[in-house]
């Protein structure tokens, strides 16, 4: 991970000021961890232990710890900060140690490189900060205990570089190899254990400008999403005396690990948190113990941490939005020949819901204005529930001119002369282009006889 250029007035307050104002020293979150051992320097704690570290500092920035797990699974999936000769890791584009912090104007290089401790804490400390960002876009009365709504963040630990758009801009498709999408993949992977799905944002190509070829950022033009899924808050902040229910059929362990005996519960039982969680004790599970009971006391162990949430007072049931947009001014309509025409010109569409559409709608079929005839063109968009408006336009494309016919004037002929009327006689249609063999001549001349004619000529365009 290439850290980010960090204000001087954020950075030379960084082991004062850690997480929004709430000092949290080295000291502190070792003591937070004491019960694993001493950490000896360039030696990698127990696996525990880094989970241990991870987590208080995790809650300390009121950040998910599934997500800083996630995060420092993805930058250095074993979890080490040494490797076997006790000299720091380094990546080949410098990222120090166990959150891959790259060397920056304002953190101690040696410190990062040697301290696990200020290593973590420095990690999410710049995690933290991308939350704090404008500029990224929120889920709509999300707050920072909600997972999903730490999607953006994430994304910008790595950088908000157009590799990790969330969507090809050329497909529409989930860029499943976005840094983000990896880390959340990770998330439903370690803290979940694939059997809970994270809610997905209703992304659009629309959402996001940047050019694939360049090394600019992302402009974000979509700030604020409306989840349809149900949101997932951290299972790490409950309490003794909090009540949970089951995500599915679950076994209850008599000790915090996954080899002990258990009695099994179904899917939807309540239980209540009887104390603070506890950490597996294996180096494959990321996830952390809480010791429960049911709510009649028969039934008391642990539970991982991945099978329960917090119980609702009422079924949360997602509102969902069936009203398609609504699509304006695409009336049909004629126009001259040889005009200009925009098709998207004066065409609104409107979402009760998500506001302003018109960047967003589709048009179908094209019009030729150097071609008489009528033109189908069919308008379409959609919302962020997948309501889609259609309409479809007739374009008539008329030609109101008249030919024009040349050469016919009045002229004086010699008696028993040779005469063509259509001799040197032309027409010509701003539409059709010439049209001298459609002429027709009304009357005749009679040049062995003396006297006045009058000739009519006709001509007529595909008008």
């Amino acid at each position: 991970m290439k850290l980010p250029l960090v204000k001087a007035g954020i950075v030379t307050c960084l082991t004062f000021s850690l997480f929004n104002g709430q000092a949290f020293a080295a000291s502190e979150l070792t003591n937070a961890c004491s019960s694993f051992g001493e950490i000896q320097p360039n030696v990698n704690p127990s696996y525990p232990q880094i989970n241990c570290l991870l987590t208080n500092s995790a809650l300390k920035a009121e950040i998910p710890p599934e997500v800083v797990k996630a995060v420092a699974t993805q930058e250095n999936g074993e979890w080490r900060q040494f490797n076997d000769a006790g000299k720091p890791i380094k990546s080949d584009d410098g990222g120090i140690g166990l959150m891959q912090l790259t060397d920056k104007r304002g953190y101690d290089q040696k410190k990062l490189e040697n301290d696990i401790v200020y290593n973590i804490e420095a990690g999410v400390e710049v995690l933290s900060s991308m939350y704090s960002r404008k500029d990224l876009p929120k889920i709509k009365g999300a707050g920072r205990k909600v997972i999903e709504n730490w999607y953006f963040p994430v994304m910008a630990y790595n950088g908000t570089k157009p590799v990790n758009s969330p969507l090809y801009q050329e497909t529409g498709k989930i860029n499943t190899n976005a840094y983000q999408e990896e880390v959340f993949a990770e998330i439903e992977k370690q803290s979940y254990l694939n059997d809970s799905k994270l809610a997905k944002y209703p992304f659009r190509t629309s959402d996001f400008q940047y050019d694939r070829e360049s090394t600019e950022n992302i402009t974000f033009k979509m700030l604020e999403y409306t989840l349809a899924d149900q949101t997932h808050d951290s299972a790490y902040w409950f309490k003794a005396g909090d009540k949970v229910v089951t995500t599915i059929d679950v076994r209850i362990r008599k000790e915090a690990n996954t080899s002990s005996g258990s009695n099994t519960v179904p899917n939807g039982t309540n239980l209540v948190i009887s104390g603070d969680f506890v950490y597996d004790s294996t180096k494959i599970n990321k996830f952390v113990w809480y010791p429960v009971q049911t709510e009649d006391q028969k039934v008391k162990g642990y539970v991982s941490s991945a099978y329960i949430e917090k119980k609702q007072s009422s079924p949360v049931v997602p509102i969902k939005d069936t009203v398609k947009p609504v699509i304006s001014g695409a009336t049909s309509k004629s126009i001259p020949f040889n005009s200009t025409f925009n098709a998207k010109s004066s065409v609104k569409a409107k979402d009760e819901s998500d506001g302003d559409l018109t960047s967003a709608i589709r048009v179908e079929g094209t019009v030729n204005t150097k071609k008489i005839g009528t033109y189908n063109l069919t308008y379409t968009v959609a919302d962020k529930a997948g309501n889609v408006a259609k309409v479809t336009r007739k374009i008539t494309v008329y030609d109101h001119v008249k030919p024009v016919i040349s050469g016919a004037a009045n002229k004086t002929i010699r008696l028993n002369s040779s005469f063509n009327p259509k001799t040197n006689v032309s027409a010509n249609d701003n539409a059709d282009g010439s049209l001298t063999s459609k002429i027709k001549v009304t009357g005749t001349v009679n040049t062995k006889k003396k006297g006045t004619y009058t000739l009519k000529y006709t001509v007529t365009d595909q008008s």
